[in-house]
């Protein structure tokens, strides 16, 4: 074994030795193909940190890339599906959504006299204080156009509704905060969707989808409209601040405050100053922040002359003008009328009632809800002609302050309350009060026209005696006996009804024959019950509702003896419905609806509204007439009215005392006008007499004055009304010489024997 190792050990040495032998030889020959090992060097540690930065940042790069190419993918859609629930806005009749004005005769209008008529402005309505004035584009200076477009939107006549470029920035700032104060980034096609619509949202995911919606409504609002027709409706709604506690939209109201004068009189300092106002109406007010205003215009100027509007003259000019700010609310006017009435205040209780109809009126005419009617008037730019008195209600409202027009005795604690209505002989209202007192609040409540109360005897002539003398069932002179009739009550036959007094345990029947003139000029109750019973309850019923047109009846409850004669209706009835029944007595037996309006005009000059001149006939003329009379009775022959009896001008009435005695009322008719006074607690109970005046002294107090100086002083007696003698056992006429008593009769029905 030993000797084997020996040997292939032996051979291992020589083919090792010959194996370098062959390699140095090779070496020396040149013939060495493998390159010689050289050291490793190190890398340099900035260029491997590069290397290492560039692959993350390309990593971002990447990710970015991908995932904005989601977000842009979702949110194109979404964007797309935005834009298609988005609605669109129209300025289709935005024009006429402003200041509806009410107007008055002039108080020095002679009715003998048509080129003395005239009307001057009443009260200008408005939503919240605002007041606006429209005004055509062509007639708003060139001054001021170029002032508000290159201040608010200096790309407006290129961009399509949007200015990208500050949008985005405006987004940004939504999101991102950059800036601490809004920015501009809407144009004025954004500015005006903002203003038509209310939709204001700024921060957040609000914010965002608001500008989202109007971004797109301002696309398709250009596709609708021209860049003029958008600039015009921007300019008439822009709020332009405040002053007198007023809000003042659109350049034509902006400058009738701040200067005085119409916007097509504003100069180049002018119309700089209205311009910078709308950055920040406050801020920028030219009437409370003058410095404010001035540096604004500074900034409108310089940009004027960098876009070539005006020259350098101009700027030096216009910037060093002293401007002249006379916050007169004087001028604040519709584009019709000047002179609107300064510091208006809350609304009369006239114009709450004039209002009251006129949105009535607009649910008619346009069939529409009372909330759409009563927006349409407050911001339709309706001309509303009225049927006022206006020196008639302001006395009236003065006499309403006057407590001893009411009270026996000067006494504090004081809460019965009282309304007043007037109106003439054709239906046109002249004033209305609706309560004692101040009036504090606009549209409030109103007695003499919301209020419903028991009449009393001043149903009397409407529903008996009235429809009685025109059917020829009763005369001046008819004999009646002062017993009650027997009517059913409860299911049980009664004697019904009793004669009011205070005591009302008391039935007060006197069981004496007395003439119908006896027995209405002192409103004795079986009189009146004895002619329903000879005309039906249903009759008198009728008569009030289908020809008098009194809308509170109840035909379940009225049709009775006890609504139809004493007034116990079951809703009660309205002064104003009570009054318009009683002008038949004074008008020769003609209703007409009475109204507060006699037109209304829409901003195209349309005529919306027109009162009626048609009339009912509800009585005959030689009925009205001897009704007339026999009322005048109550006033001036000792009758329940004495106290409304008036010097100079002949005055007829019926006074009406509610069961119980909780409200008292008089109606009285004068030969130019019928009016009528309530008086009440507003929770029912009963008057303290002691206290106040008589009803029909009331009346006297409130309009005697007016009354005395009405330029008729007599009714006229129509020729089939005859002034004839009579018995007064018998009710029959008889000759002149005989003695009796004067009364006034029908030339159809003389009763000159007795019936059969």
């Amino acid at each position: 074994m030993s000797r084997q190792y020996s040997e292939k050990s032996t051979r291992s040495r020589a083919v090792a030795a010959e194996h370098a032998t062959t390699v140095n030889n090779r070496v020396r020959a040149g013939q060495n193909s493998r390159k010689p090992m050289r050291k490793k060097k190190k890398k340099n540690p900035v260029l491997r940190a590069l290397q290492i930065s560039g692959t993350v940042l390309m990593s971002l790069f990447l990710i970015i890339v991908i995932t904005g190419s989601v977000f842009a993918t979702a949110l194109t859609v979404y964007i797309l599906r935005f834009a298609d629930s988005t609605t669109s806005v129209t300025l289709d009749g935005i024009e006429t959504t402003y200041a509806s004005t009410f107007y008055a005769q002039n108080p020095d209008y002679d009715a003998k006299d048509p080129d003395s008529q005239e009307w001057v402005q009443y009260y200008t309505l408005t939503q919240s204080g605002e007041r606006r004035s429209w005004v055509a584009l062509e007639d708003v200076p060139q001054y001021l156009q170029d002032a508000v477009v290159y201040s608010e939107d200096e790309r407006f006549e290129s961009h399509d509704g949007v200015d990208f470029k500050r949008t985005f920035a405006a987004f940004a700032n939504l999101i991102f905060h950059f800036w601490s104060d809004e920015q501009g980034g809407s144009t004025i096609t954004q500015q005006l969707i903002k203003n038509l619509t209310g939709d204001d949202a700024q921060d957040g995911v609000d914010g965002m989808s608001r500008k989202m919606r109007e971004i797109f409504r301002s696309i398709e609002m250009e596709k609708t409209y021209n860049k003029d027709e958008i600039l015009e409706a921007y300019l008439n709604i822009i709020y332009l601040g405040q002053g007198e506690g007023l809000n003042f939209n659109g350049v034509q109201a902006a400058a009738n405050f701040y200067f005085g004068k119409d916007v097509q009189d504003l100069d180049l300092a002018e119309s700089a100053c209205i311009a910078a106002i709308i950055k920040s109406p406050t801020y920028c007010n030219p009437y409370i922040n003058p410095e404010n205003n001035h540096d604004r215009m500074e900034y409108i100027l310089d940009q004027m002359l960098s876009n070539g509007c005006i020259s350098d003259e101009e700027y030096e000019q216009a910037l060093n003008e002293e401007l002249d700010i006379v916050g007169d609310v004087d001028y604040i006017t519709n584009t019709e009328e000047m002179n609107i009435i300064k510091n208006q205040g809350i609304t009369s209780y006239y114009m709450d009632a004039a209002i009251n109809q006129a949105i009535s009126i607009l649910m008619d005419e346009y069939g529409i809800d009372y909330t759409a009617a009563e927006e349409k008037l407050y911001s339709g730019g309706y001309s509303i002609y009225t049927n006022v008195d206006l020196d008639m209600q302001q006395k009236l409202e003065d006499a309403y302050e006057d407590d001893s027009n009411f009270q026996r005795y000067a006494f504090d604690d004081d809460e019965l309350q009282s309304g007043f209505f007037v109106m003439d002989y054709t239906g046109n209202v002249k004033a209305v009060v609706g309560a004692r007192g101040e009036k504090t609040t606009s549209r409030a409540w109103n007695y003499a026209t919301q209020g419903l109360f028991s009449p009393g005897s001043t149903i009397k002539p409407i529903a008996s005696y009235g429809p009685a003398i025109d059917s020829d069932k009763i005369t001046w002179s008819t004999i009646f006996k002062d017993e009650p009739i027997t009517i059913k009550i409860d299911g049980e036959k009664q004697k019904w009804p009793v004669n009011y007094s205070e005591d009302s345990s008391t039935t007060n029947w006197s069981y004496a024959k007395r003439t119908t003139s006896y027995m209405l000029k002192n409103s004795i109750n079986t009189c009146a019950a004895q002619i329903v019973k000879m005309l039906t309850p249903a009759y008198s019923f009728n008569f009030l509702q289908n020809t008098l047109k009194i809308t509170t009846l109840d035909v379940e409850k009225d049709v009775n003896y006890a609504p139809m004669t004493v007034g116990a209706l079951a809703n009660g009835i309205h002064l104003s419905e009570l009054v318009a029944a009683y002008q038949i007595f004074g008008n020769g037996g003609k209703y007409y609806d009475f109204s507060y309006i006699s037109q209304i005009v829409d901003k195209e000059d349309n005529i919306v509204f027109e009162q009626s001149t048609t009339y009912t006939q509800a009585i005959g003329e030689d009925s009205a007439y001897v009704m007339n009379r026999l009322m005048n009775e109550v006033v001036d022959n000792n009758g329940t009215g004495t106290a409304a009896k008036l010097n100079k001008t002949d005055v007829v009435g019926k006074t009406g005392t509610s069961e119980n005695w909780t409200n008292l009322t008089f109606v009285g008719l004068t030969p130019d006008y019928v009016s009528g006074v309530f008086l009440g607690y507003e929770i029912p109970e009963k008057i303290p007499t002691s206290q106040y005046q008589n009803i029909a002294k009331i009346w006297k107090n409130v309009f005697g004055d007016i009354a005395e100086n009405e330029t008729t002083k007599e009714f006229t007696q129509p020729d089939s009304v005859v002034k004839k003698k009579y018995n007064t056992s018998t009710g029959l006429v008889v000759d002149d010489n005989a003695s009796g008593e004067w009364g006034y009769y029908k030339t159809s029905n003389i009763p000159t024997k007795k019936e059969d």
